[in-house]
Formats: structure tokens, sequence, C-alpha cells
């Protein structure tokens, strides 16, 4: 740890068995833990450290590792720092812990990494469809989601030709879209 992390800090993490840390710049800190301690860091850094703001939760998928690494971003107002905890779960089960009791911005944050990533936060207010309230799909930012072949097994190609297109073929505008036999296709459900 550096000197330029304020000691409050220091002490909190003092507390986390098995922290890494790691002072990225001036006003940043990384910080990499096990996921069962994210609770207990995150009241730490809350009560004693004056880390009130969540910020975000990030999620990355590591397909080489099958897992998910969840990133929890705070802020400090009183420090002018941020504090980014990341922490790693299995890509099956893809389970975690809600952490919506600590900080209540949390919800949002996992539910959008539930609709989008597939992971599910035990303890969560609304595990419920949000942004892809239509999505029959699976979760599209998962790596081996195929936006090719989600589309070419739920769509159809079908002619299409508007008005604005002939207009912009007739000014000698090259059509890029798939051509069929009766001109450029689109997809329709």
């Amino acid at each position: 740890m550096t000197q330029q992390v304020p000691e409050q800090l220091h002490a909190v993490f003092r507390e986390i068995p098995g922290i890494r840390v790691q002072h990225d710049s001036e006003r940043r800190v990384r910080v990499t833990l096990r996921a069962d301690t994210l609770p207990a860091l995150l009241e730490l850094l809350k009560g004693r450290g004056g880390y009130l703001h969540l910020s975000a939760i990030s999620c990355v998928e590591w397909p080489e590792s099958d897992e998910f690494e969840l990133v929890y971003h705070l802020w400090s107002y009183e420090s002018k720092m941020m504090v980014s905890a990341h922490i790693r779960i299995p890509r099956d089960p893809g389970r975690f812990i809600s952490v919506y009791d600590i900080h209540s911005p949390a919800g949002f944050f996992e539910r959008d990494i539930h609709e989008m990533y597939g992971v599910f936060f035990d303890g969560a207010p609304d595990m419920g469809k949000f942004i892809l309230t239509e999505w029959d799909g699976p979760p599209p930012m998962r790596k081996d989601f195929s936006t090719l072949g989600y589309v070419n097994d739920t769509y159809e190609w079908q002619p299409y030709q508007p008005e604005w297109l002939q207009q912009a073929e007739q000014k000698g505008a090259r059509v890029l879209p798939q051509e069929g036999p009766d001109g450029p296709l689109r997809k329709t459900r």
C-alpha cells in the first residue's frame, strides 16, 4: 500500500483477509478480494471509510476461467477517491448475493447485470426485465451469444425497397445489405 492512500482506508483494508490493494492513480484504488468478503468490505468502507456512493457495478465475463468478475465502484466525497472492488464468481451457476441492503442503488445495477449477463443476485428487490422487455433470447452480453445466429434463427430475409432507398440508389448510392433476387433484403419476424 502506498502512503497516498488515506490511513482510514488502510485501516479498513487491514480488516479484510486476503485483500490485494493496488493504487492505480492519485484518486483510484483497486482492490481484489474473495467474493465472500465483499459485503464486509462494503460495510467498512461505508461506515468507517466515508465511501457512501456506489457509482456502479460492472460485470466482465472470463470464459477461459469460466467466471464472471463483478466490480463495485465506490466514491468518497470526503477523500475524493474511488475504490474499485473486484471479485470473481463462477459462471455456473452465476449467482451472488445482493448488496442492496448496504447500497440501495445496487438494485439497479444488479438488475442490469442479471438481464445482460444472466447473473442472479440473491436477495435483490427485483430481478425482472426492465430494458429488454420484449427479449426472449439468452443474455446478450455473454461472449457465447451469437448476434448473427440469433438474427438468423429469429427472423427471415424479405425484400426491402423503401422509396428513400430507391432514390439513393438512383443518385448512385451503393446498397450494402445482402442482395436477394428482388433487391436488398432485411430481417423481419
